[in-house]
């Protein structure tokens, strides 16, 4: 009798990953979009981020299909793929100066994202 544990399980499921690093999108607006699509099928997915009127959408979206390409390079199911994971990191940021009066200045934090975005087979 053969007892599998969780890492076992999860090295049978295929699972395929895009990213994209550095994006000039806020950390906190891009997550609102990909709460949308996580453990959705691709297809369901992909309407999602069509008809969802945000910026961060279409940055979302090259990054699924990306991960979709990865998948059908190495040969997998594409009608069997769905979102199972997409996280959005926070990167580095840049400081800028906003002059206010009487000679004083408020910092703008210029913010970047790293999107991941992975894809299962069911």
């Amino acid at each position: 009798m053969r007892i599998s544990t969780v890492a076992e399980t999860e090295m049978d499921a295929k699972t395929f990953h895009a990213m994209h690093r550095f994006a000039r999108i806020s950390p906190r607006k891009a997550r609102l979009v990909a709460d949308l699509i996580r453990n959705q099928h691709v297809n369901d997915a992909q309407d999602i981020l069509r008809f969802t009127n945000k910026r961060a959408s279409g940055l979302i979206d090259k990054v699924l299909k990306s991960a979709i390409a990865n998948a059908n390079e190495k040969e997998a199911d594409v009608r069997s793929l769905y979102v199972a994971k997409v996280r959005i990191d926070e990167g580095p940021y840049y400081r800028r100066w906003r002059p206010k009066d009487r000679g004083r200045a408020h910092p703008i934090a210029k913010r970047m994202s790293h999107i991941i975005v992975e894809v299962e087979e069911r």
